[in-house]
């Protein structure tokens, strides 16, 4: 059988390197002075190592909330006698100057620095230390590299100079790349306008690569000085012109030439022809990729529909539904068409295309697109999105892996986290789950978690917490338990208005308290989910059921969140609540588990045993509603009540005698094979009313819910009795003079039972209980 995909395991080296990252100290750092981390003086790390370290620092520190910064991390690589660093991957406004200055004596030959917009031109000095190694630089999307700080001046003296604010009007203009010698890529975006393009780069003489985004252009001739050698060209969101259009075709080795722009922006006053685009097809003949998305065609440059060439769709350029594409030698490798009329065509010369069109365009847009164009990634999402959603996705693992890259790429852009959270959603259900792996669907909840840690916006939240609902709770959670629990407690907190999140975040905290161990239960309670939860209830009446469903469950065999529940009012809501819907049974039967488990603690009982709250539960033991099984709880809490004995009844009313003998009826009335909404994952709290004559009654109504159990469920219920003890409790029963000859008759029917299924242990039943309430 195929293993799932997605399912491939982490290498050696993955695993080695972030066990190191967590465990620093204990295994290549120290202590150094003033809490300083250092290096030990025995340790050497080549380039392979340094540089994995690196990057997989920076993918914890954004993407694993559990794993903090630490402050002199990049002091480590200060020395190049004991660290090599070769390629170095920054990102994000964590990266810092002197994050950037610490490694200055490492002989660079790639550094990549993106959306570092903590950086100012003290950076680009560090850049110069580098000028003699680096063959590949990346400054994309650093906001302020080119502008100096604030005066010193304007800084308290305690203050270092990397916490005064950048000047928008301090802008460097000293730097060029002079010196750059073995400089082959550059990508730049976003240079501030004051910033002369021809004269920061003219020093360059061996650029292979230049990627200019987002950059005003005043003249174009100076990219003729790369004619002879370069092969890559981008120009994203650059305004062409005639001008600049006539230059670009002169450089005749291009490979790879992008042109495209963000169709949306205010100004367009270029105009794609078919009369230039044929231009770049004749003269650019080396090309094998060429990106135009977002370029309105100005005349028609599509074959009629009725012209096209006969059959299935061809990537041959003689066949090409595109004019001018016609021109081409052989199919290009890689084609954007991405919001261009063109991506509809029939037959389109190259192996893979951006587009709309179907589900292969847009996941190659997604995985073209993501890096460096957010705002094309979204769009591209948003209709794979609707692709999951309306028809069926056909390429699901690497749709996962592009959706869940481009939340991790872009953690901060909440327009990527809202359509990437929706996707989500989609390609989890049920549909697709079969197809994916543990390790697969782990990711997909790291990345909710983080979406759901950095916005608190409404529409991240809500598509969040839907997604989670798509997994197996709690077993799927549980490795990441307590952090999803904290998360899920925010919501619920009662300042928060939308009662439609909160509704979804009490259904996912039920059923994590549902089936787990009192362990994590009483760790949730530590973090505030009774008291958050009982707060929600006096607020909203929308999450009522759900609420006390969670309540129950996270209150059972915990006592210490059973005494929080009392601290919190909680008998107070249960009156108002019983008042307020006297007909949901739904509300009666959790509210009767959850008292049942505050009943069942010794200690507690006593806040229990007042004349208002004996004369409801006693009440109680005549309601119909919901089958037994509120009057089966109701008669449950009034039985541990009476195993205290008579000497804990100090109130004249309701008379003990009198309470006793209503349970005695409710108990007689009640059908022995009535299906339960229940399920105990333990005895316990039952046994203990066995074998004791203080209160028969006490003892009747126990060894009635055995027999019921083990009549209707015996797969389940009979090995459970078996294992606890009950046997030989039920034996007890049978040997006390107190007890009443109907209770022993259904006491020697329970061992019958269990006596029967030892004998037959291959027994079924088709009976299932409905495990609304989780016991025990």
């Amino acid at each position: 059988m195929a293993a799932p995909a997605g399912d491939d395991p982490d290498s050696l080296m993955t695993l080695t390197t972030i066990f190191c990252l967590r465990n620093l100290r204990k295994t290549m750092c120290y202590q150094g002075f003033k809490n300083k981390l250092s290096l030990r003086s025995d340790i050497f790390l080549p380039s392979e190592i340094c540089d994995k370290l690196v990057s997989t620092y920076m993918e914890m520190v954004h993407t694993d909330n559990n794993f903090e910064p630490e402050e002199s991390f990049f002091q480590l690589f200060s020395d190049p006698r004991s660290t090599r660093l070769t390629r170095v991957q920054l990102r994000e406004d964590i990266v810092r100057d002197k994050d950037l200055e610490a490694i200055r004596k490492q002989d660079l030959i790639e550094l990549n620095l993106t959306y570092c917009n903590s950086l100012s031109s003290r950076s680009l000095k560090t850049l110069m230390c580098f000028r003699e190694t680096l063959v590949s630089l990346c400054l994309f999307g650093c906001r302020y590299i080119f502008y100096r700080r604030g005066a010193p001046l304007a800084c308290s003296e305690d203050t270092e100079d990397e916490d005064c604010p950048v000047s928008r009007q301090a802008l460097e203009t000293d730097f060029n790349f002079q010196g750059f010698n073995r400089l082959r890529l550059l990508n730049i975006e976003g240079l501030p306008d004051e910033v002369d393009v021809e004269t920061l780069l003219k020093p360059l003489k061996c650029l292979t690569s230049l990627e200019l985004a987002n950059v005003q252009l005043l003249g174009t001739a100076f990219l003729t000085q790369w004619k002879d050698r370069l092969a890559s060209l981008v120009l994203y969101n650059v305004d062409l012109s005639e001008e600049l259009v006539s230059t670009v075709v002169e450089l005749l080795h291009l490979r790879h030439l992008d042109i495209s722009r963000e169709s949306r922006r205010a100004s367009l006053k270029f105009k794609m022809t078919r009369k230039i685009l044929t231009s770049i097809v004749q003269r650019l003949v080396n090309l094998v990729s060429l990106d135009i998305s977002g370029h309105m065609m100005l005349d028609n440059c599509t074959v009629p529909h009725f012209e096209e060439a006969m059959g299935r769709p061809s990537i041959e350029p003689c066949k090409s539904s595109i004019y001018p594409f016609q021109e081409l030698r052989r199919p290009l490798q890689f084609l954007g068409l991405y919001d261009t009329s063109l991506c509809n065509v029939t037959h389109i010369p190259a192996q893979k295309v951006t587009g709309s069109k179907n589900e292969e365009q847009v996941l190659n847009a997604i995985e073209a697109y993501m890096e460096f164009r957010p705002e094309l990634a979204h769009r591209a999402i948003n209709q794979l999105f609707d692709i999951a959603r309306i028809q069926h996705c056909s390429q699901l693992l690497r749709a996962l892996q592009l959706v869940i890259a481009a939340l991790k790429c872009h953690k901060y852009d909440k327009s990527i986290q809202v359509t990437g959270s929706a996707a989500l959603y989609y390609l989890t259900n049920t549909e697709y789950r079969c197809d994916q792996s543990v390790r697969l669907r782990r990711e997909v909840i790291q990345v909710v978690l983080n979406g759901m840690e950095q916005y608190q916006e409404v529409t991240v939240q809500r598509n969040c917490c839907l997604t989670l609902c798509n997994f197996s709770i709690p077993e799927e959670l549980e490795f990441q338990y307590s952090r999803v629990n904290l998360l899920l407690l925010k919501i619920l907190e009662p300042s928060r208005q939308d009662e439609s999140i909160q509704r979804i975040a009490v259904h996912l905290c039920n059923a994590l308290v549902c089936q787990v161990d009192n362990h994590h239960k009483e760790a949730v309670g530590k973090m505030g989910f009774v008291k958050v939860t009982v707060q929600l209830l006096f607020s909203c009446d929308q999450v009522m059921e759900f609420s006390w469903s969670a309540l129950w469950n996270i209150t059972d065999e915990t006592p210490d969140n059973c005494q929080m529940f009392l601290n919190c009012h909680g008998m107070s809501l249960f009156l108002d609540c019983l008042e307020e819907f006297p007909d949901k049974q739904e509300l009666h039967r959790n509210m009767l588990g959850l008292l049942g488990n505050v009943a069942e603690v010794r200690v507690l009982r006593p806040q229990l045993l007042t004349p208002q709250f004996i004369t409801v539960f006693t009440n109680l033991l005549d309601s119909k509603a919901d089958g037994i099984e509120v009057s089966y709880n109701a008669c449950g809490v009034l039985s541990h009540i009476m195993f205290d004995g008579p000497e804990v009844w100090s109130m004249e009313e309701p008379q003990r005698d009198r309470v006793m003998e209503k349970m005695w009826d409710a108990i007689q009335s009640w059908d022995v094979s009535s299906r339960r909404n229940i399920n105990y994952r333990s005895f316990e709290p039952i046994l203990r009313l066995l074998p004791q004559s203080i209160s028969p009654v006490s003892q009747h109504w126990a060894t009635w819910a055995l027999y019921n159990l083990v009549s209707v469920y015996p797969n389940k219920y009979c090995p459970l009795l078996i294992k606890e003890g009950g046997v030989r409790l039920l034996e007890k029963v049978l040997e006390l003079e107190s007890s009443q000859p109907e209770t022993k008759d259904m006491a020697s029917k329970v061992m019958e039972h269990c006596e029967n299924f030892k004998d037959d242990p291959m027994e079924t039943n088709d009976g299932q209980e409905v495990n609304y309430g989780q016991r025990g």
